[in-house]
């Protein structure tokens, strides 16, 4: 990223202990996890400000796992791979629930669980198999072999541990309970180390910081070329309706291998998002924050396939810029040459499911230097 001559000739030096790039879900964390755990004296600084980013655009889906079937995680990731990464969403969601629990204000959470279900037969197939993993492993599971909804599906998996948040809310949340100071609006444009010191450049300060930690997601290639061809920014998209007078799903629903998005909203409307499957070469490796209108003429046509008693007129439509990593799985690590400039990215869309426990882990690799298990990127080495 960068900033003009003009808007950096007035900058000043300010020496910090431990810096996060990044406020949304997962820098809020990082920070409270640096001070309340290694005692840290944190600043965060963002581009914009807290959860304006895809922290605060996302559909507030807390789903346990990755964005893949657990029997195909266990072919790509491994078998002990696989358990660990749906222990750390567990992990994630109990602290998502105590930041909720001693919010200094309500943040609204379902934990009516989740639908995960099959649109074609093959999916379905799919969804049987993952099924019988989930049961091997002894993960609390329902299976169904039909629709339970009686809406054009195939076969569903009940997932009752997973729940739905409202995600700005909760990142708000967090910010507050986390002890750190936030420098909004501020552009990075340039990071150094020389031995133990790591000079960030920004728009309003030159920060010495003792250490860095970089939770820029879907921006990581735009602040270093480490991170070009391992952090894919990717578009996401959804829609919302005027209020509704009935709750056409009373949890939050998953179709077509997770790539379509459906709940109800705390104040009665009825959300809906994905389709850029279908529109890959304009919505992949882009930052660009607009509305497709292919996309979303795309999730009206669904709308009226699958929950056409949804009539109310649509109320809102955005997007949000995601980072997808190039194996599925979060980047935890150092960036190489620089000891103090630790990241944590590459969430691929499932930053509720993983950011909690992902961050927990690279802020002790930063500092104590802790191996971070499946998401480390030593796993490339």
């Amino acid at each position: 990223m960068t900033v003009s001559h003009w808007q950096y000739t007035e900058q000043t030096e300010r020496e910090v202990d431990f810096l996060v790039v990044g406020a949304g879900l997962a820098g809020c964390s990082a920070a409270y996890f640096a001070r309340q755990l290694h005692n840290r004296d944190v600043v965060i600084t963002d581009a914009r400000d807290v959860a304006l980013g895809a922290s605060g655009r996302n559909a507030g889906f807390m789903i346990s796992g990755l964005d893949t079937y657990y029997h195909r995680a266990i072919e790509e990731y491994g078998h002990d791979a696989a358990r660990e990464v749906w222990a750390m969403s567990q992990r994630s969601f109990g602290h998502w629930r105590a930041f909720i629990e001693s919010s200094p204000f309500p943040v609204p959470l379902d934990d009516g669980g989740s639908l995960l279900l099959a649109e074609t037969k093959e999916e379905a197939k799919e969804l049987e198999l993952a099924a019988r993993a989930l049961d091997a492993d002894k993960i609390e599971i329902a299976y169904y072999s039909r629709d339970p909804l009686e809406r054009g599906y195939y076969a569903a998996i009940e997932q009752p541990l997973d729940a739905g948040v409202q995600p700005y809310l909760l990142v708000k949340s967090i910010m507050a309970q986390c002890g750190a100071e936030l420098i909004a609006n501020n552009e990075l444009y340039r990071l150094e180390q020389t031995g133990d010191c790591v000079r960030v450049y920004t728009r309003k300060y030159i920060f010495k910081a003792q250490y860095v930690l970089l939770c820029t997601n879907a921006w990581s290639p735009l602040i270093d070329p480490y991170f070009i061809g391992k952090v894919t920014p990717t578009r996401a998209q959804c829609l919302v309706t005027e209020p509704i007078d009935h709750v056409p799903v009373p949890f939050c629903g998953y179709s077509d291998y997770g790539m379509m998005y459906y709940r109800s909203t705390f104040d009665g409307r009825f959300l809906l998002g994905g389709g850029r499957q279908h529109y890959r070469a304009v919505e992949g490796d882009t930052t660009e924050d607009r509305v497709n209108p292919g996309v979303q003429a795309f999730l009206d046509d669904y709308m009226k396939k699958y929950f056409p008693d949804v009539t109310a007129p649509v109320a809102h439509r955005w997007s949000g810029i995601m980072g997808f990593s190039c194996d599925g799985l979060p980047l935890v690590g150092t960036l190489p040459g620089r000891s103090r400039i630790g990241f944590a990215v590459g969430f691929t869309g499932h930053g509720l499911a993983l950011a909690g426990a992902t961050v927990e882990r690279a802020v002790d690799k930063l500092i104590a230097g802790r191996h971070a298990g499946a998401v480390d990127v030593s796993r490339f080495d």
